[in-house]
């Protein structure tokens, strides 16, 4: 079909599902007997959700997941101790319109990561800027960052991000720098941004983490002000599946 001037003026606007589908839209209309505003409205109700689609997307791959885990998909039978209600409610995102941060602290495997990527997936949902790293890839990327000279740049960057979710955190003890540069980074966002934090250590153990108990005391002061912490003493998820599997 050979392109109208109707075609021409729609891609020009960027309205690129609109001119997809309005020929169908109209012949529907027709059909239903729909009113000219009716047809608009419709029209242009199917290029606002495409946009907001694309947004979302581009939203999910900047985030960087490592995985898609959504909450529709987490055992909370398997988990009983976790209290359900609760993470519900933070899936309503009131806790990043406040700025409050999420502590989810447990054994490897008891599902942290799951819970904290989907409420990372609710939130880009929302059209909410969220960043995903490893307490490793985001302390790369800071002393990357001092290195080059952009540190500033980095931390004004990271702050503004509505929400980050920092993965493994005490998996691998920091040093004394990137431990520094990680407390800067929690300054930065203290009460400006929400922070999701998965760790398998427990509070007192985080001066081993961060190979420093005055920095540790200070990342948690700041951490805990405003925070839901969830302390998972549950089996693993892993271990579930294997049972399944004999």
């Amino acid at each position: 079909m050979s392109e109208t001037l109707t075609d021409q003026y729609l891609k020009t606007l960027s309205l690129h599902r609109i001119k997809e589908t309005y020929r169908l839209e109209a012949e529907n209309a027709a059909k239903t007997k729909l009113s000219y505003q009716d047809y608009l409205q419709r029209l242009l109700e199917i290029e606002v959700l495409s946009k907001i689609e694309r947004s979302i997307n581009r939203k999910m791959q900047i985030a960087g997941f490592p995985q898609v885990k959504r909450l529709e998909e987490f055992d909370f039978s398997y988990q009983p101790q976790i209290n359900e209600k609760l993470i519900r409610e933070l899936a309503c995102l009131n806790f990043v319109e406040e700025a409050k941060n999420v502590l989810f602290v447990g054994a490897p495997g008891v599902g942290k990561t799951h819970l904290a990527t989907a409420l990372g997936i609710k939130a880009v949902q929302a059209r909410k800027r969220v960043l995903f790293f490893t307490a490793e890839q985001l302390t790369v990327q800071l002393a990357s960052a001092e290195i080059s000279g952009n540190l500033n740049r980095t931390l004004d960057s990271l702050s503004r991000v509505d929400l980050m979710i920092i993965d493994e955190l005490g998996y691998l003890a920091l040093t004394k720098q990137t431990a520094k540069l990680f407390f800067q980074l929690i300054s930065k966002r203290y009460e400006r941004s929400s922070t999701i934090i998965t760790t398998n250590k427990p509070f007192e153990q985080w001066g081993e983490v961060f190979n420093d108990d005055i920095v540790a005391a200070a990342v948690l002061d700041r951490l805990l002000h405003h925070c839901y912490p969830f302390l998972i003493n549950g089996m693993s998820f892993r271990l579930k599946n294997i049972t399944k599997s004999n």
